[in-house]
């Protein structure tokens, strides 16, 4: 399975927001009429601007379960639009970004744009009086995060930077719940990991291009400062050292195949690896994992498949004073995409704060800038 066709398929999926409790402005009525793909009342309106990866059928999804209605959408490749009108053929394919923005009735606009674009677009959804939830990279650059926070403080509107790899992974959700509960007693580290299958010919140009994605660490190891921060708590944190290269595919200079980090926070510390380098052998895009380490025993999750031979994803193993189990998550409840729309009804933040979500890409931007080059002699 490609990582595109999981996603694509995968109808649990929600997403990451949030706003700050204090947020100026109305809470929208919800809304009357059933939705015609859950047959409930919508709570929300949503559209879309931006097609260009395939995570925007997860975020579709998991706003639509937590009770949004998708209205409309808008990109400017006709072959994006072809396939999202045949996914969603309820919403309204919009001429432009301005009849998106500028629709009094869309109170959420998502986004999976190229990653460079996503925080100029964030600014003028929050600049039109909406919310916004874009996939990860959110923001490539220090520049762009200083000015998305800058609108997010004077607007009140809620950006959120969908981290699926915990928000859409049931046995990542279900190791929260246990880790919360004292399963492992005090999370000291975590060690998260990040691989995946290159694919070249599913890849678009600015794919192979980091001024377009900001770099590995930013784009993919986003996931992992978001898992560390969530796991340890920690509200603090700086980079200890980090590095980057592209140590198989010299005929794209401007990419990287492999990043790592080691990162301290003021409740754990946590180490980070992600790569490119997912073989063809394995039957899915990346064999992610996580593991939490606590005084107490630790959690290791196997996100994506368990090369042991149990079927599935969501697999969970925990070990500690009382032995060690496995858990199936597969039964483990999604609550984002109903956070997010709690959240834009009532200018709360639920799901995960600002200062969360904004620590954790700050974390990736400085180990990015700060990465030393990493060099395999032949």
């Amino acid at each position: 399975m490609t990582r595109k066709n999981f996603l694509k398929s995968a109808l649990g999926a929600t997403a990451g927001v949030f706003a700050s409790g204090s947020m100026a402005g109305h809470a929208f009525s919800p809304l009357t009429l059933p939705h015609p793909s859950t047959g409930q009342t919508p709570r929300i309106r949503f559209s879309v601007i931006g097609l260009n990866h395939g995570h925007i059928y997860g975020q579709v999804q998991a706003v639509i379960k937590g009770g949004g209605e998708l209205a409309a959408f808008y990109a400017k490749e006709a072959d994006l639009c072809a396939e999202f009108a045949k996914r969603y053929p309820q919403a309204k394919q919009a001429r432009s970004e301005a009849e998106i923005l500028e629709d009094n009735n869309i109170q959420l606009i998502l986004s999976a744009s190229i990653p460079s674009e996503r925080a100029p677009l964030g600014i003028r959804v929050m600049e039109h009086g909406k919310d916004f939830m874009v996939d990860k990279p959110g923001i490539t650059s220090p520049e762009q995060l200083k000015a998305v926070r800058k609108v997010q403080a004077k607007t009140r509107r809620i950006y959120s930077i969908m981290y699926s790899e915990r928000f859409e992974n049931k046995a990542t959700v279900k190791a929260g719940e246990l880790v919360k509960a004292g399963a492992v007693g005090r999370v000291v580290q975590t060690i998260g990991t990040g691989p995946h299958r290159i694919n070249i010919p599913s890849r678009p140009e600015w794919f192979f291009d980091k001024k377009y994605f900001g770099g590995i660490i930013c784009d993919i190891a986003s996931h992992q400062f978001d898992q560390f921060l969530f796991f340890t708590g920690s509200t603090e944190a700086k980079i200890l050292s980090s590095q980057t290269g592209n140590i198989h595919y010299p005929q794209y200079p401007a990419f990287e195949d492999f990043g790592d980090a080691t990162v301290q926070g003021n409740r754990g510390s946590g180490y980070i690896r992600v790569d490119w380098f997912t073989p063809n052998g394995l039957k899915t895009w990346g064999d992610g994992r996580l593991t939490v380490l606590g005084t107490d025993g630790y959690v290791e999750i196997r996100k994506n498949i368990d090369i042991a031979g149990r079927n599935g994803a969501n697999h969970l193993f925990l070990v500690n004073g009382k032995g060690t189990e496995y858990i199936d998550c597969n039964d483990t409840e999604l609550p984002y995409g109903r956070l997010l729309v709690d959240d834009v009804l009532h200018r709360t933040e639920t799901a995960m704060t600002h200062e969360h979500c904004f620590l954790a890409t700050e974390l990736a931007l400085t180990a990015q800038k700060n990465a030393v080059r990493l060099t395999i002699s032949e």
